[in-house]
């Protein structure tokens, strides 16, 4: 039913449906700036590129993909059938993020040890090979649900500079909540990482959605799931926490399109008519 519900509101996005003298359907919905996932609809049987790189397209014609935090501004969609091509020129709003500077830390605060960047490294790898699991699921033609309740507490895209270094900005959005607030799966999916201990991110939590589409959760102080779980949409995958480097109690929740992260706080934006 949530399904249909998309469907029925990218029919609706008139402002980028292909004009009368061209025969492919083509519907874009989502928000079009830095940090978005977008979600493209034409019909069965197209091929589709963005600025020259292949796109995967579902049976339905559905085409989803993502744009990082600083991408370039002015990009080309490109879907064909046949002899038929739709060219749709995407520019892209600019963002702001939140920078703040802090002077005068002591550098042993800001910098692990040799021994625990050995130990990140290697997690990091885990992760990432995790991420590269691929299949044909559409979870996230499902409208989205809030994977916990509480204040949000971190942005997406926000960025700290620490005695003059910048460091990693933060690619996820931080919800603030008591240790043991039910976590629950935003969209159906299968789980492909689910580890209690990772230095960095603590109880960690990927979940495949098809189509490059994957949802991680951070600092969890329970697991609830195994990899290779099914999860639907509302099921527990674990509870809130300080684990791994954090500083209170919140779950830490991110969105990727491949290796491109993306905001979620953009995400309802695709189910909007």
């Amino acid at each position: 039913m949530r399904k249909m519900i998309v469907a029925a509101a990218l029919a609706l996005c008139s402002a980028n449906v292909a004009s009368a003298d061209e025969s492919l359907p083509l519907e874009i919905k989502g928000s079009l700036t830095q940090g978005a996932l977008i979600l493209a609809k034409s019909e069965p049987g197209v091929t589709a590129t963005l600025n020259g790189e292949a796109l995967q397209v579902t049976e339905q014609g559905y085409i989803v993909f993502g744009f990082p935090r600083k991408a370039e501004l002015e990009n080309t969609l490109v879907v064909s059938k046949g002899d038929e091509t739709i060219t749709k020129k995407l520019k892209l709003a600019p963002r702001e993020y939140k920078i703040d500077r802090v002077d005068g830390v002591p550098q042993k605060t800001v910098t692990p040890d040799p021994e625990q960047v050995k130990r990140a490294r290697k997690e990091a790898e885990k992760v990432w090979l995790a991420r590269q699991k691929e299949t044909t699921r559409t979870d996230f033609l499902t409208a989205i649900t809030k994977p916990a309740e509480g204040r949000i507490s971190g942005v997406y895209g926000s960025q700290r500079i620490f005695n003059g270094e910048p460091r990693n900005p933060h690619y996820g959005q931080d919800i603030a909540g008591p240790t043991g607030t039910q976590v629950k799966a935003p969209w159906p999916g299968e789980v492909v990482l689910a580890e209690p201990d990772l230095f960095y991110s603590g109880g960690t939590i990927i979940i495949e959605h098809g189509y490059k589409v994957n949802t991680t959760y951070l600092h969890l102080s329970e697991l609830h799931v195994e990899v290779g779980d099914k999860v639907e949409q509302g099921d527990s995958i674990g509870a809130i926490g300080a684990t791994g480097r954090a500083t209170g109690p919140h779950l830490d929740w991110r969105v990727n399109w491949g290796n491109e992260r993306l905001d979620p706080a953009l995400l309802p934006q695709l189910y909007q008519d």
